[in-house]
């Protein structure tokens, strides 16, 4: 069908109208596209000054209905699924819909070691959105992915920028958005609840009880494998579709997976921190007596689900990602999958939707996919392939898509290169590093910053010394993005207490270790306004931007430690790696199954390059310890623990809920940040 457009789409923002120009349809709607002048944005005209909180400033500005959003941007009512009024969820056939298009500009959002001053990178990625949509009138997405509850209850907040930089509604951005996390947690614990329900039940059953219940008789008196089982038969080489054709061993071999239970890494989850759940005992009721086992609790992000959802094409792909994920080995160190539990298609049913990416927008009207949480210090840290796929063909040729990769370059933007542009094929024009002058100066050697105390002197005034020497994490950073080929703009989230002279000391730096551009940014503040410069400069560097220089940092041909090895010294600045032996065992046994040709997912510490949260600025003289290696095949990677690493969180003293509360008259959402 055809959508005749009629007009420009009104509608009141406070004391303005906000104007979304329907996108106009080709005869042919294969073959639609934005048309120059179409793809608008509204700038924000009601500025306060000093800013109001970020929950304040969302509530006070109307979100468009996201039907509208869907509209403007090129998609068809049918390829969108509305969940309320103002968010959604884009169907995958969109994708074919819109193969014809050349993709736009691809940009990956990242940033210098995290610090408890912030940095701004979330409030950067929508800011500098909002500037080249809404101020430079570029067609424009900025990719997200879904806060977690554990840090939005806990410490850090949400996630969905700040000040004039946000996401909107950022209460539902922030908290349970479309569900995709509890679809993922659900799933996760179905498949630790068959883990240990299968092991029961193999320890209580002889081998035919066990075929009586797998494959029982009908009232015909035959028997049947259900479709999945026959993943299963082709992995024991046993070609029979006939159940009674089996012979005793066939069946034994069939019935029994034989788990190891000290091999399992399938560990169940809950999207909160709850440091009392890093160690539990499972099997303590009397009905499970002489079954214990030991385990632990993760946070529902960490799930290799949530890699799954991230780095798959497709729902093809996600059903064999969600198939072959490797729970532990058996006692003859055969790895165990999902599919040999019989589960990958429950799995894939309880995750049907999770696979669409959610539509949302910011403050000025810029199209937002939120899609996918992987955390970068215990995961890969990147949103969802699809989510940039489809973005990158509804902006064109001439387009934006900026993707934000979690915590520093060392943890998100190296996992977005090494491990999701291997998988999606997709090559980056260009990165933003974001770092401010406050986070430079504790990197430098700056006093310790505590919590409802006032910050020390040197934060708040002119100190070029410090400054200085905390700009080597930046240029290590830089540095870092070049070897990928891939060429570097620097924002400067600026404060009101940065001098000048702090200022082009940052920009000095940056541009002395090969950055094409630094720019300062006020869209904190100032919303897309504070960004245009910023703006301006990546477009400059993304028509100059060479893509055929890309290059990943390893072939997947080495060894596993050679590809850690590799990450430690070139990202890193390690001396060398060290491995437990536990380690050891564990890199032996991926290596003899198998799994040992994937990219390396390092659970590392985001506070620091090295291993040791405490180390700032560029380490030297330390070496990289390994104290556990997993493997997620799904997923498709392998992934050291690094240290003390958890990844299960645990709650402050004073955490982040105690300002959270509910208007019981209006229904607001107060506290939220």
């Amino acid at each position: 069908y055809q959508r005749r457009v009629r007009g420009s789409f009104l509608r009141p923002r406070g004391s303005e109208q906000r104007v979304f120009h329907h996108y106009l349809p080709f005869a042919n709607p294969s073959s639609r596209r934005f048309i120059s002048g179409q793809f608008k944005m509204s700038k924000l005209t009601e500025i306060k000054d000093p800013v109001p909180s970020d929950i304040d400033i969302a509530q006070s500005i109307p979100p468009a209905p996201i039907i509208d959003i869907a509209r403007q941007v090129g998609l068809l009512d049918s390829e969108l699924d509305l969940y309320g009024k103002f968010k959604g969820k884009v169907h995958l056939n969109t994708l074919e819909r819109l193969k014809n298009n050349k993709d736009g500009n691809y940009v990956v959002i990242t940033g210098i070691n995290p610090t408890p001053l912030g940095e701004g990178k979330t409030t950067t990625a929508v800011g500098l959105s909002q500037a080249i949509g809404a101020h430079l009138n570029k067609r424009v997405f900025v990719n997200l992915r879904q806060p977690s509850q554990g840090p939005t209850f806990g410490i850090k907040g949400g996630a969905a920028g700040g000040g004039y930089s946000q996401i909107i509604p950022m209460e539902e951005f922030n908290l349970h958005l479309t569900g995709d996390i509890h679809a993922i947690s659900a799933a996760n614990n179905l498949l630790a609840a068959a883990i240990d329900a299968r092991m029961f039940h193999e320890a209580t059953q002889t081998d035919q009880q066990l075929f009586n219940r797998l494959c029982p008789t009908s009232k015909s008196g035959e028997r049947k494998f259900s479709a999945i089982m026959f993943r299963r038969l082709k992995k024991l080489g046993i070609e029979k579709t006939n159940p009674s054709d089996l012979t005793p061993e066939e069946v034994s071999k069939f019935v029994r997976l034989d788990i190891d239970s000290s091999t399992i890494t399938w560990n169940r989850v809950v999207d909160i921190n709850d440091r009392f759940l890093r160690g539990v005992t499972t099997g303590t009721a009397p009905t499970e007596k002489g079954h214990e086992r030991k385990t632990q609790f993760d946070i529902s992000v960490a799930s290799e689900i949530m890699a799954c959802l991230a780095l798959t094409t497709s729902m093809e792909d996600y059903r064999e990602r969600l198939g072959r994920m490797v729970i532990g080995s058996s006692k003859k160190g055969v790895p165990i999958t999902a599919d040999d539990l019989g589960i990958g298609g429950a799995l894939a049913v309880l995750l049907k939707d999770t696979i669409m990416p959610n539509l949302m927008q910011t403050l000025e009207g810029t199209p937002t996919f939120v899609h996918a949480g992987p955390f970068a210090n215990i995961a890969h840290g990147n949103s969802s392939i699809i989510a940039d796929q489809i973005a990158l063909k509804l902006v064109g040729e001439d387009g934006f898509v900026l993707t934000e990769a979690g915590f520093g370059a060392d943890m998100g933007m190296e996992k977005f290169f090494n491990i999701k542009c291997r998988a999606s094929g997709l090559v980056p024009n260009a990165a933003v590093v974001v770092a401010t002058v406050r986070a430079l100066k504790m990197h430098g050697g700056g006093p310790e910053v505590v919590a409802g105390t006032p910050l020390p002197f040197a934060y708040t005034e002119e100190n070029l010394e410090l400054l200085a020497a905390g700009c080597q994490n930046l240029q290590h950073h830089i540095r870092n993005c070049l070897k990928f080929g891939v060429p570097v703009a620097v924002a400067i989230n600026k404060f009101s207490t940065d001098s000048d002279k702090e200022i082009e000391l940052v920009k000095a730096k940056a541009l002395e270790a090969g950055a094409q551009a630094a720019c300062v940014c006020t869209n904190f503040q100032h919303g897309g306004a504070g960004a245009v410069e910023l703006a301006e400069a990546l477009v400059n560097v993304c028509k100059g931007a060479d893509r055929t220089q890309f290059k990943f940092l390893y072939p997947l041909e080495l060894s596993v430690k050679e590809k850690i090895a590799i990450i430690a010294k070139e990202i890193y600045g390690a001396d060398g790696v060290s491995y437990s032996e536990t380690a050891e065992k564990r890199i032996a046994l991926y290596e003899s199954q198998g799994f040992g040709g994937v990219p390396i997912c390092m659970a590392k510490t985001h506070l620091s390059l090295s291993h040791d949260p405490k180390l700032k600025g560029v380490p030297k003289g330390f070496v990289i310890p390994i104290r556990d290696v997993r493997v997620s095949v799904g997923a498709g990677f392998i992934y050291p623990l690094v240290g003390e690493m958890s990844t299960m969180p645990g709650l402050p003293t004073r955490p982040a809920f105690f300002d959270i509360d509910i208007d019981t008259k209006t229904g607001k959402i107060v506290g939220l940040s």
